[in-house]
């Protein structure tokens, strides 16, 4: 997790360094539209919208692991559960040795 933080943040400050670098003022069109605006504005948007999209691509993963993570924890007590019934009914059906009163 920490080396994941590090290595954004990295990431992040050459992406400010380069947006920084150019101050320019361009044409931005897309379909019909067209607009004046910084390259700054430019880089960050195309920065966040790729942020974005690993993000949304690695939620299906996520949650996979997420509903296998509670169905492991959850046989983890079922198991758990019989072990424990397990022990008091062998408790129960052990002889005591012969020779001794409870």
């Amino acid at each position: 997790m920490k080396a994941v933080l590090l290595v954004l943040v990295v990431l992040l400050s050459l992406v400010a360094t380069f947006a920084v670098q150019n101050p320019g003022v361009i044409v931005v069109r897309f379909l019909t539209y067209s607009g004046y605006t910084s390259l700054l504005v430019v880089i960050v948007a195309a920065f966040a919208a790729g942020v974005a999209s690993a993000g949304l691509a690695g939620l299906p993963g996520f949650f996979r692991r997420r509903s296998e993570a509670g169905a492991a924890a959850r046989r983890i007590r079922e198991l758990e559960a019989e072990v424990g019934d397990l022990k008091i009914s062998a408790a129960a059906t052990t002889p005591s040795p012969p020779g001794k009163t409870p």
